[in-house]
């Protein structure tokens, strides 16, 4: 089934959601129903507030970027409890970001291009790794929305003034987008 996607002035959108236990109800169900809302908007990534859920769980396909990046072809991943444990800044980079919660939006943030991350999978099964590239950015992107942020809070402040009319405008439920969204009323 696919989901409204809350969009930016939702309260919980800045709440830290909350680790869920493995056996949370209709786990298999939501995380479908993330993938499928996720695919039918043309995201990369979702997040489980971005579904009104303050709940750690988000949901990751690449597979889009298989052209420009082979490694990606059908990476379709859920990380359930998600947590970022060490961010590598020896090697930062700037790239365009944009999320569905805030349609329109575009801007360089500069992240690191490596973390240790940890989560479980869809199969219930621990993982801590070094993650990098892509995937990374992805990873931090989505796990900021777990710890209440989003991405224009890691903007230039410049950048926030030049993009402060959009986010007001959002907040005021003037959004265009092509997907179903639930703004703030």
């Amino acid at each position: 089934m696919t989901l409204p996607i809350y969009t930016y002035g939702q309260p919980v959108l800045r709440k830290v959601a909350q680790d869920i236990p493995l056996d949370y109800p209709n786990l298999k169900q939501l995380i479908a129903d993330m993938f499928e809302t996720m695919y039918k908007s043309d995201g990369v990534g979702l997040a489980a507030p971005q579904i009104g859920k303050a709940i750690r769980l988000i949901v990751i396909t690449l597979d889009p970027l298989k052209e420009e990046f082979p490694e990606y072809a059908d990476f379709n991943r859920a990380f359930i409890n998600p947590h970022i444990v060490e961010y590598d800044d020896t090697e930062t980079e700037a790239l365009e970001e944009g999320c569905l919660s805030l349609p329109g939006i575009h801007e360089p943030v500069r992240r690191p291009k490596r973390i240790l991350a940890r989560w479980v999978d869809e199969d219930l099964q621990p993982h801590e790794e070094w993650v990098e590239g892509y995937l990374a950015r992805v990873m931090q992107h989505e796990i900021d929305h777990l710890d209440g942020k989003v991405f224009t809070d890691r903007i230039a402040p410049l950048r926030k003034q030049l993009v402060k009319g959009k986010l007001n405008a959002l907040q005021r439920g003037k959004i265009n987008c092509a997907y179903r969204v639930k703004p703030l009323r």
